[in-house]
């Protein structure tokens, strides 16, 4: 099994450029964690494939690899135009409409009578990822007549935001209801949730989902933003979505948004992944801007679970050399003595359970003595992201029976994902947890690993013991201890 010598994770879509088994290894094996499969493009026949391949490498490399699975949700775009692509001036009046006629220099078609159902006057539309901007002077069920605030080229089927008002749209459209029971038929771990604005988004898909995988939300709506406190408590996990993000809000809103999201996620022990455009440039050039290694550093810095190649390694010329570049960014960073204060930070974290209290306890024994590790046993998942949540300085191994959940965390933060034999005594547990670190070369013959775990074994919610134990296995069985 390889052993990553980082803790942030590291997810890479799938497309054009990586799709064979060669490219596929060649990223794991370079740093990826977790795959994404983008359900915005490609068939159902490539994506499974993918899927496959990607499983196949999993049962090579011994060792669990997440797949996501990022449904598209509603797109909504112009119409065509009778004359090609046209330019619309400052300051001119420009009409959308249901008429499907095609568009002039006056008017195009908008099909979407959702979008004037809910517009008011004063509110915006943005096109074509927010270079054109127009502000509504009056509308009604049926049109909506505008005024051009920043110029610019529009043209057939571009697309439109509407960022200030909350659109009456159901965030799984009826391809997303097809897709996700494709995905969930292939087996992704995560499934992510596109255009969500209010809590009821989530609520709807979970219903589908129910256990089958863990459900994300991308954050790329002011309306989520604003209610993020009750998406989150819905949630699984979060991605900071900036890209339609920054075509919504103001593009200098983003940094602090992007703090506060993942310190509220990190509370909550949700797993948050910082997404798009993070080294864009290597889509065509082999080395990446300065500004983007310092973007990628800087969501580490904040303390996110995983940073996300999109365009990077779905198509761009140098997929294998932008995860390459992400995890060299990722250990420089986190060999500074600042990173791991950075991390330790408090966020307020709120601990009310016998399990927030035995992880914080692992952290606090890491830092005070000279163990080498923490090994946590869990059935669903939450000790390890509690773990994790504590950002210890050491490893941490997550064990578990449940290959699912071991697959789940693989995004995780710090988590060293291992699936092991259920085992129904303690001291079983121990040992286990000693070869685990033995074999991923986290401890030698002489070191000392804390493990938590819970009684009775291989129950959810459970965890209540804490232990240091010394890596000589000779001495477990001598302790008397069961």
């Amino acid at each position: 099994m390889q052993r990553r010598r980082r803790n942030v994770k590291i997810v890479a879509t799938v497309g054009p450029a990586s799709s064979d088994r060669e490219t596929l290894r060649k990223l794991f094996s370079a740093g990826v964690d977790m795959f994404r499969l983008n359900m915005s493009h490609g068939s159902h026949e490539e994506i499974r494939e993918r899927h496959r391949l990607i499983r196949e490498i999993e049962h090579e490399m011994q060792r669990p690899i997440g797949i996501l699975g990022d449904l598209q949700g509603p797109k909504l775009r112009v119409g065509r135009f009778a004359e090609g692509p046209l330019q619309l001036a400052t300051g001119q009046r420009f009409r959308f409409d249901l008429d499907e006629a095609p568009g002039d220099a006056t008017r195009v078609h908008l099909p979407h009578p959702e979008i004037f159902a809910a517009l008011e006057p004063g509110a915006r539309l943005l096109v074509n990822d927010g270079k054109i901007s127009l502000k509504v002077l009056s509308c009604d069920a049926g049109h909506a007549d505008c005024e051009v605030l920043n110029g610019g080229e529009i043209s057939n089927n571009k697309g439109v935001n509407v960022p200030d008002v909350v659109l009456p749209l159901a965030a799984l459209t009826e391809k997303d209801h097809r897709d996700l029971a494709f995905v969930l038929e292939l087996g992704v771990d995560w499934v992510a949730l596109s255009f969500v604005q209010r809590p009821e988004d989530v609520h709807e898909a979970r219903e589908i989902i129910g256990d089958k995988a863990a459900i994300m939300v991308k954050v790329e709506k002011p309306a989520a933003v604003k209610r993020f406190a009750e998406i989150l408590e819905a949630v699984d996990g979060v991605m900071v979505a900036r890209g339609d993000l920054g075509v919504e809000m103001p593009i200098s809103e983003l940094p602090p948004i992007q703090k506060r999201l993942i310190r509220d996620s990190r509370r909550q022990a949700k797993p948050v992944i910082v997404a798009t455009q993070m080294l864009e440039s290597m889509i065509s050039s082999p080395m990446p801007t300065r500004a983007e290694v310092s973007d990628v550093a800087n969501a580490i810095y904040e303390g996110a679970d995983a940073v996300m190649l999109s365009a990077e390694s779905a198509a761009g010329d140098y997929p294998v050399e932008a995860v390459a570049m992400m995890d060299s960014i990722a250990r420089n960073v986190e060999s500074e003595d600042f990173f791991l204060k950075a991390m330790q930070l408090d966020i307020g974290i709120e601990r009310r359970s016998v399990a927030d209290a035995i992880t914080a306890a692992a952290r606090e024994v890491a830092e005070a003595t000279d163990v080498k590790a923490i090994a946590c046993f869990t059935h669903s998942g939450t000790t390890a992201l509690l773990a994790s949540r504590e950002r210890p300085g050491v490893p941490i191994l997550a064990l578990t029976p449940v290959k699912a959940t071991a697959r789940q965390l693989s995004m995780v933060w710090g988590l060293h994902c291992v699936i092991t034999e259920p085992v129904d005594r303690f001291k079983l547990a121990v040992v286990n947890a000693i070869r685990a670190a033995k074999a991923d070369d986290f401890v030698g013959e002489d070191d000392h690993i804390i493990v938590t775990a819970g009684v009775p074994f291989n129950t959810p919610g459970t965890t209540n013991i804490l232990r240091v134990a010394p890596t000589d296995e000779r001495q477990i069985y001598e302790s008397g201890v069961e």
